[in-house]
């Protein structure tokens, strides 16, 4: 890997390609530079490659690269799409690599353009003959908004292997658990009719102060149901998140929007969720005369259970000194875990960087993240242990 730059100009010129991805079309930027290049890196480096157009869009893509042949072993995945930055809060460039304060400044530089970089400099000696099992070294699009690019990989049942590392933010912490996600949207329409006589029309609003009620005594339920102590906030999560409706004080409100988060613990399946969600929400409209439609905002995303015997959460464990933790935000790595490998998700990143202005990453995660994913790919795709 001769030809390959440096640790900190890959890292610079990662987050030197922006790569946004947003549902707001205007902001949305793709990830296909950021791909090509990290081809480009691996392919000098002996990978094969394989480009995964993503359908509908020219400009977002997966890929797959992969040294080595076989069955088993490593993913080393992450996702190459950040979210938008906040304009004018930024100290630095959010485009620039500065390295200050003993940090790397730059967006994507903790979630997760960063880790790529590290992976590629764990893999840095290694040659296809070396591996007894392959190392392959995954990049999607669109984790920050639809999981596109994971949801694609499903679908074409790729790539394979036994085990995966994700390197989201954990500060160097194995994660094996987290939970999903439904975002959904619950539309009410009434009839309009003048303030000065109720009966003139059927208000949305009072028809939402109903649904609200009934969301709330839900969530008291599922939240006296469900219970898993490995959580900072050990119960499914329910956030009545963004609600609008009306348009004029004298004016009965004809339509009402609310929009709400639901955060599932393992176990608990989205599916039935979203079922039960309206029923009740049908059940308290009943004979109200109140229309209700509703939106999936963003497809659910499943919560994660890797077990903690498995082979990859007690290697991570071994390696970091860590046991496995439980967090609240979401990954692909459920959508790994359903193409059949045991999944940890581990990058030298925080969390409370992530999505902030001045993201960074600390310069003291970089030599002990290298050796951690060197030891990984040593034991699993070189070594083979036995016992993986």
């Amino acid at each position: 890997m001769n030809s390959t730059p440096t640790l900190l100009q890959m890292i610079e010129a990662l987050v030197c390609t922006p790569s946004v991805s947003s549902p707001d079309a205007s902001l949305d930027q793709g990830n296909l530079a950021v791909i090509e290049q990290l081809a480009s890196w691996l392919a000098d480096a002996g990978f094969s490659i394989e480009i995964m157009p993503l359908p509908g869009d020219s400009k977002k893509a997966n890929l797959i690269a992969t040294l080595g042949s076989g069955t088993g072993g490593l993913v080393l995945s992450g996702h190459t799409d950040t979210v938008p930055y906040d304009e004018g809060k930024w100290r630095y460039n959010p485009f620039s690599l500065t390295q200050a304060n003993q940090r790397l400044y730059g967006l994507g530089t903790s979630d997760m353009k960063a880790f790529f970089a590290l992976a590629i400099e764990a893999s840095r000696e290694l040659r296809a003959g070396d591996m007894q099992e392959p190392l392959i070294i995954l990049a999607t699009a669109d984790e920050e908004t639809s999981m596109a690019g994971a949801k694609a990989l499903v679908d074409r049942r790729m790539p394979q292997a036994r085990h995966a590392i994700i390197g989201e933010p954990t500060g160097l912490k194995p994660v094996n658990m987290h939970k999903g996600m439904m975002m959904e949207a619950i539309h009410l329409q009434g009839r309009s009719g003048h303030s000065s006589d109720p009966a003139l029309g059927n208000s949305a609003l009072e028809a939402m102060y109903s649904v609200i009620g009934a969301l709330r005594a839900w969530r008291d339920e599922l939240q006296q149901k469900h219970h898993n102590a490995c959580f900072a906030v050990p119960v499914p999560t329910l956030n009545l998140g963004h609600i609008h409706g009306g348009d004029n004080p004298n004016r009965i409100c004809p339509e009402c929007e609310l929009h709400i988060d639901l955060r599932p613990l393992p176990g608990m399946d989205p599916q039935q969720l979203r079922q039960e969600l309206r029923h009740r929400i049908l059940t308290v409209l009943h004979d109200s005369g109140i229309q209700a439609s509703f939106v999936a905002l963003l497809d659910s995303v499943p919560a994660l259970q890797t077990p903690a015997g498995a082979a990859i959460v007690q290697l991570a464990e071994k390696l970091t000194g860590h046991s496995p933790e439980a967090v609240a935000f979401a990954t692909e790595a459920p959508y790994l875990n359903q193409l059949g490998m045991e999944t940890v998700v581990l990058g030298p990143g925080d969390i409370a960087q992530a999505h902030q202005p001045d993201e960074y990453l600390a310069l003291e995660r970089l030599a002990p993240t290298i050796e951690i994913l060197t030891q990984m790919i040593n034991t699993i795709c070189i070594r083979r242990d036995p016992l993986l």
